[in-house]
């Protein structure tokens, strides 16, 4: 069971990224990935989780034109959102979450 302090940044990876995106978990992750392998991994879980939402938000973009993307747009968004809340509390209770739906890039 990690300790407390490592569930707090873990989580903290997930609730700042609901307002900072990009470089609020960045931070976080590059200052703390070297003294815990539990933050580490949920640093490397959101990034992937990041980016493999990214394309999907892209590639429904694209499919607007086809009158599809308008349906999969708020899908997209209301996953990315309830993904999020369910790793951070997964991340606080200090299990290890893979979230679906995720290429994993960042190994």
């Amino acid at each position: 069971m990690p300790e407390k302090d490592e569930r707090m940044f873990a989580m903290l990876i997930y609730l700042v990224s609901i307002f900072f995106p990009v470089l609020g978990p960045l931070i976080i992750w590059l200052f703390k990935r070297d003294e815990s392998d539990f933050v580490d991994y949920h640093g490397k879980e959101y990034f992937n989780f990041f980016l493999s939402f990214t394309v999907y938000s892209i590639i429904s973009c694209i499919l607007v034109i086809l009158l599809i993307g308008f349906v999969l747009l708020p899908v997209v968004g209301i996953l990315a959102f309830v993904f999020t809340i369910i790793a951070l509390f997964k991340a606080n209770n200090g299990e290890r979450y893979r979230i679906p739906l995720v290429f994993r890039m960042i190994k």
